[in-house]
């Protein structure tokens, strides 16, 4: 948590970050699972986006997904979204 803090003030984030040590809601989400890395198996964060309208309803799920490009598609989601909204 306090690590969180620290990340929230740094960068001026004007809500709060989930902190989940006992992955309870990582699986409620399944994205907690066995990842492989070098031939070694262990449990781990899959990652993954969700955004949720302003009603806290999904709207869209990237589920493994790797880092290029990924900003652009969440933000061009965002943008439709918000276009959807605003017509």
């Amino acid at each position: 948590m306090k690590s969180h803090g620290k990340f929230i003030a740094e960068h001026s984030l004007p809500y709060l970050l989930l902190s989940d040590p006992d992955h309870q809601a990582a699986e409620l989400f399944g994205v907690w699972g066995l990842k492989k890395l070098y031939g070694r198996e262990y449990m781990g964060l899959i990652r993954s986006t969700f955004l949720l309208d302003e009603e806290g309803r999904l709207v869209q799920e990237w589920r493994n997904i790797r880092v290029k490009g990924h900003v652009r598609n969440v933000l061009d989601a965002v943008k439709a979204m918000d276009g959807a909204h605003s017509g």
